[in-house]
């Protein structure tokens, strides 16, 4: 039997506009969709009428189907000779475990395409009027998962180095962890008044930000009742939002008055 092709493709950050041409083309021309939890559910509609739809969403703490489950799908959809689009929201390169899926693909001589989308880090900011970098305010950007901490014995970060060596830094996933990231970032030499976003749902009609900084950000994201998913973005560059936000969001109410300045 032949064998089909996998597309590996980013959804993008939530706008269903925001999917590159050829992402929707996999989309499109596929036999088999493995989505995750954070794609809109609009990009299914351009699927054809008989397409195999398999939900892979992972909640924080809550897998729907394990990565090794996720594997053995992919193979043995392709493996029948079908065409299988595994649709990753954002950019599939980051943080999407694309490279264990090409991997286990490689392995078993499956033809992969690895399929680039928009990720949130990036756009989930501008579409909060914070463009990443700024000749003014950012010359470094980095991304950089917010979920890992030390005491729990997983890797950690070079917090040294991101403190005082990059000017943006969006974390991916943190949002439970950002108590420890604002610490961390202070004790290693981070200024406590550097400025701070969290943006929850970017670039979707239920976004909404909090700005302060890295000594009140905590205590304004609790106060709003932000929670996953966001993207934490640490930089001077934030306080440009004043001038460029654009995007028409949700309003922010904070439940007890404003954060301390």
């Amino acid at each position: 039997m032949t064998k089909g092709k996998v597309y590996l493709v980013g959804a993008g950050p939530g706008d269903p506009k925001l999917i590159t041409v050829y992402g929707m083309e996999c989309i499109q021309q596929a036999d088999v969709i493995l989505y995750d939890r954070l794609v809109n559910d609009e990009l299914l509609k351009y699927a054809k009428a008989d397409v195999e739809l398999i939900f892979c969403g992972k909640q924080p703490g809550k897998h729907h189907i394990i990565q090794e489950q996720i594997h053995e799908l992919l193979i043995e959809k392709a493996t029948e000779g079908k065409v299988v689009t595994r649709l990753k929201g954002g950019d599939p390169c980051i943080f999407g475990r694309v490279g264990e899926e090409a991997e286990i693909l490689a392995a078993n001589g499956i033809p992969y395409e690895i399929v680039p989308g928009i990720t949130s880090g990036i756009a989930a900011p501008a579409y909060a009027g914070i463009p990443v970098t700024h000749r003014d305010y950012a010359s470094s950007f980095a991304i950089v998962t917010g979920h890992g901490r030390g005491e729990k014995e997983q890797v950690e970060l070079n917090w040294p180095a991101l403190a005082q060596g990059i000017d943006t830094i969006a974390f991916y996933m943190g949002i439970g962890n950002l108590n420890y990231i604002c610490t961390r970032l202070i004790e290693n030499g981070k200024s406590p008044d550097t400025k701070a976003a969290i943006i929850q749902w970017g670039t979707t009609a239920r976004q909404k930000t909090v700005t302060g900084n890295l000594k009140n950000i905590e205590e304004r994201t609790l106060q709003a009742g932000i929670a996953h998913p966001a993207i934490i973005l640490v930089g001077d560059v934030v306080g440009v939002r004043e001038k460029l936000s654009w995007f028409q969001e949700e309003e922010v109410k904070l439940a007890v008055g404003r954060g301390r300045e």
